[in-house]
């Protein structure tokens, strides 16, 4: 729990002057006011994030944290949770739509088993299962506290070592 914990205090605020100093700069530009639609608010945003009206996230990574979740059972999935192993496969192997997009983007794709019902051993493939798939929140806890905190936690892990690199 004291990684979450640190991790949430060194979360600083939005910088507004970034924010504003980006909403100046797109509405300067040669186009009709807010006509980018979500593309500018998302600008704004990734300014006030970042501190900078021209940020470098390159180079940039996707992470896909891989898991299934008990409530699929209850059909609010698209796909039964059979499909979970085979679209980390595909994600492995750069046919999934994310791939191309990334492929696009110039970003590099990492996914990781946080929690897939069953064992997966592919290369690429960062395994740090918290524990092979939750049960079902329709008819209790998903998961124990301790296990939502480790995932938390592997998802802090596996976002810093992807910054460091």
């Amino acid at each position: 729990m004291q990684k979450v914990k640190e991790t949430i205090g060194s979360i600083n605020g939005l910088d507004t002057k970034a924010q504003q100093q980006m909403e100046q700069h797109l509405n300067n530009l040669t186009k009709p006011l807010g006509s980018l639609g979500l593309l500018e608010s998302l600008a704004i945003k990734i300014a006030g994030i970042t501190g900078h009206t021209q940020p470098e996230i390159d180079p940039a990574t996707v992470i896909v944290m891989a898991a299934d979740h008990g409530v699929a059972a209850e059909g609010v999935s698209a796909y039964p949770s059979e499909v979970t192993q085979q679209m980390v496969h595909n994600f492995i192997t750069g046919g999934a739509a994310i791939n191309v997009l990334s492929r696009v983007s110039n970003a590099s794709v990492q996914v990781v088993d946080i929690g897939v019902n069953g064992t997966l051993q592919l290369p690429g493939l960062i395994n740090k299962n918290v524990r092979h798939g939750t049960n079902n929140m329709a008819q209790g806890p998903s998961m124990e506290r301790e296990e939502a905190i480790a995932a938390i936690e592997v998802g802090i892990d596996v976002a810093q070592a992807a910054i460091q690199n």
